[in-house]
């Protein structure tokens, strides 16, 4: 399900996140479904629960999953992503955007790239 690496710079419990919101972005994970619980994927991937409690808390407060309490973590649904997590993300697409038409790619080019994301299209 998800791969640590622990040579990457970055801290577990962002690796974890990050895996996990790949993961919704993809299908994987489909809204609504339940996650597995802190203490299985704890053990799962053998690491400290307050690791994954800690990705957790990360993804609800951006809006990718809920907690229902006794009954565990959620993913919600996509209108759930706040508003702070889009305007990261636009300063992310942006910055490579500029990248890119600096390297000379084409603006059709990437118009082209985002059209086929729209259309459900995966590269």
């Amino acid at each position: 399900m998800l791969n640590l690496d622990y040579r990457d710079a970055r801290p577990i419990y962002e690796q974890v996140k990050d895996g996990l919101r790949r993961l919704m972005i993809t299908g994987v994970i489909r809204e609504g479904e339940k996650l597995p619980s802190v203490r299985s994927m704890a053990s799962a991937l053998a690491i400290n629960p307050n690791t994954i409690q800690r990705a957790y808390e990360a993804l609800e407060g951006e809006g990718y999953l809920y907690s229902v309490p006794g009954k565990g973590s959620f993913a919600a649904p996509h209108t759930g992503v706040d508003e702070g997590r889009r305007r990261q993300l636009f300063q992310v697409f942006d910055q490579a955007a500029a990248e890119l038409l600096f390297l000379g790619v084409p603006g059709q080019t990437l118009r082209d790239r985002i059209g086929e994301r729209e259309g459900g299209g995966k590269q």
